[in-house]
């Protein structure tokens, strides 16, 4: 299936329209099979994502959610840099989400360990072939995504489902799903806004395809869809934008 490419106006428009992306899905998903899970991404516009969401407006059985995290850093979980305070901050507190139904990566553990452990949760919620119903991710201006980043094949211990690689860049391991792990999902969501991403943007879509440089190349659902969400800006430098 092709990807989907939807260019809006700014950092704003482009948080609303993954918000309603995720809210159409999450419905969608639970009148046809009583639950919802996703797996949410780290960075600056799940935070304006998360505030749409835990606003006022139209209803959504929350109770029929489950939230998984496609990355975590090697922190505990009520460190400033974690993404699981990130989104317990911004939107599991203000919504009242019972702690049953967050599935977090335990960045205080071991990386390895942690790991392993998050993969045998996987297993455990969604089965032996674990399928999210929605991935959230973001791309870096260095094209990574998740916690896979340029200088390694992000194929690595794929069939582990959750990895835990050391990244030299941060000097830190990270905890992240394999791309068979989120290859598998029914939709995989890629937002990625402001002018620092329009070059790598552009190398991404229009490029060779080298996923070693460019890890966020290597997201591409086996059967389901996946939607690019850029703002203007990212999107200034693409020759192609239907």
């Amino acid at each position: 299936m092709a990807a989907r490419l939807v260019i809006l106006g700014d950092e704003h428009e482009l948080a609303r329209a993954v918000a309603d992306h995720f809210l159409e899905a999450a419905r969608a998903s639970i009148a046809e099979r009583g639950v919802f899970s996703v797996a949410l991404s780290g960075g600056s516009t799940p935070k304006a994502m998360y505030a749409l969401l835990a606003a006022p407006g139209p209803a959504l059985d929350w109770a029929g959610v489950r939230f998984f995290f496609g990355d975590e850093r090697c922190v505990p979980p009520d460190d400033a840099e974690s993404n699981y305070r990130t989104a317990a901050d911004g939107l599991f507190t203000p919504l009242g989400i019972p702690a049953e139904h967050v599935f977090r990566m335990r960045g205080e553990d071991e990386p390895a360990a942690a790991a392993r452990d998050y993969a045998a949760l996987l297993r455990r919620e969604l089965g032996p072939a674990p399928r999210f119903d929605l991935v959230l991710l973001g791309m870096g201006p260095d094209g990574h995504t998740a916690s896979l980043f340029p200088g390694a094949d992000p194929l690595t211990d794929d069939d582990a489902l959750v990895r835990a690689p050391w990244v030299e860049k941060f000097a830190t391991f990270r905890i992240t799903l394999t791309p068979r792990a989120l290859n598998a999902a029914r939709d995989i969501a890629i937002a990625a806004g402001g002018a620092g991403k329009a070059a790598v943007l552009r190398e991404v879509r229009e490029g060779p395809y080298v996923p070693s440089l460019h890890p966020i190349q290597i997201v591409a659902p086996q059967s389901g869809a996946l939607t690019w969400f850029v703002d203007e800006a990212a999107a200034s430098a693409l020759s192609a934008r239907e």
